[in-house]
């Protein structure tokens, strides 16, 4: 594939993950204000760039029947575009004189580009030749279109960079940070274009071509990232959920009352029939946990975490895991108690289960198979002489 026709195919697939980001995001963007700006501006750019792929070009002209027209408007959509983003991004920190600079400055350019191309009369239409020739309308003109964008962008990069650092908020300064990288590669592409009105470099366009249609997929990417977020949040949930099934499901067998459902056959059945998200049901398993090994606590055997922790070191356990492997052994044996109807003692506290930490929790599901006979069942209350 020539580096054309790959421009080609990353400009068609810029444009419709473009589009699609801006429908899939625009209720809960333009319901947030840090979002909302970010979303418009992003409008505006798709707006341009589709514009400027050469399939819609074609259908304009071959409707309209007007090459000039068209390419005078995709030039002053483009302008329009570059100002009404910058306008949004300046707007986060509210100067009323940038604004107004802003919208003059952008507002002048266009008016210059109609201007220029009427006082031209009649001509194939704004274009820069690929090799030696007149540019037309003029050189001016296109000093006009390629400045607006280098300055627009370059100012955007350093913005939103500036606002990335600052934020407080990850998924927004992702965002940010992505928007910049989006301008730098709008920056090297109307570079190149500069260079290319005064020096001719035909085999550079389609790399041009490329960064440009790069820097679409980084726009549409910008929107996309609190859904990337949102996803990854639920896939670490449903982990979480799938790891501590095991645990859950023994614990709260042998302490029904702490389960506000109970546990279905088999750990595929209790993801298929989930009534509730993967967080709150995430949170409910972790809550009934707790309670059950709470409740465990007063049928534990005097020592019991100490031969546990003497066992996970003879099974090889990391030094790291070993608190969490023997709160596993320890609650199998206060749980085969409860189950063998031995009667509640004084309860033994264990180690870490005041803490409420997630992580250890998992680490003890991790074990649980493992150690859930780590440890002999403790002798019957009445047998002992």
């Amino acid at each position: 594939m020539t580096v054309a026709e790959c421009a080609e195919h990353v400009g068609r697939w810029s444009v419709l993950l473009m589009w699609a980001a801006l429908i899939v995001r625009a209720r809960p963007a333009l319901a947030r204000p840090r979002q909302r700006a970010l979303w418009l501006a992003i409008l505006t750019a798709a707006s341009a760039t589709t514009l400027f792929q050469p399939e819609v070009i074609d259908w304009a002209v071959d409707i309209t029947g007007d090459a000039r027209t068209i390419t005078l408007a995709r030039n002053i959509v483009g302008i329009l575009a570059a100002g009404l983003t910058l306008l949004f991004v300046v707007d986060c920190a509210r100067p009323r004189r940038a604004r107004m600079l802003i919208a003059s400055v952008t507002t002048a350019a266009v008016l210059v580009l109609i201007g220029m191309d009427l006082a031209h009369g009649g001509y194939a239409g704004p274009s820069i030749p690929s090799h030696g020739g007149p540019v037309e309308p003029s050189a001016a003109y296109w000093l006009v279109v390629c400045g607006v964008h280098l300055v627009a962008d370059l100012v955007i990069a350093v913005l939103c960079h500036r606002y990335a650092v600052r934020s407080g908020d990850r998924d927004l300064a992702w965002s940010l940070k992505l928007f910049a990288i989006g301008s730098v590669l709008a920056v090297a592409y109307w570079v190149g274009y500069l260079v290319h009105l005064f020096v001719r470099i035909p085999d550079a366009l389609p790399w041009l071509a490329l960064l440009i249609n790069l820097h679409g997929v980084s726009r549409a990417l910008t929107l996309l990232v609190p859904l990337a977020t949102g996803a990854t949040e639920r896939v670490r949930q449903a982990r979480g959920i799938w790891l501590l099934w095991p645990l859950w499901r023994d614990l709260v067998t042998a302490v029904p009352a702490v389960a506000l459902v109970p546990p279905q056959r088999t750990r595929m059945r209790q993801f298929l029939r989930f009534r509730t998200s993967f967080a709150l049901q995430e949170h409910r398993q972790i809550i009934e946990v707790y309670d059950a090994a709470l409740d465990l606590q007063a049928h534990l055997a005097p020592g019991a975490y100490d031969r546990a922790l003497e066992r996970a070191g003879e099974l090889g356990v990391p030094a790291a895991d070993t608190a969490a492997a023997a709160l596993a052994g320890a609650l199998a044996q206060a749980r085969r108690a409860k189950l063998a109807g031995e009667p509640a003692s004084s309860p033994h506290p264990l180690p870490g289960l005041d803490s409420g930490d997630t992580a250890l929790l998992l680490a003890l599901s991790r074990h649980w198979p493992t150690m859930a006979r780590s440890l002999p069942d403790p002798e019957p209350i009445g047998t002992l002489v």
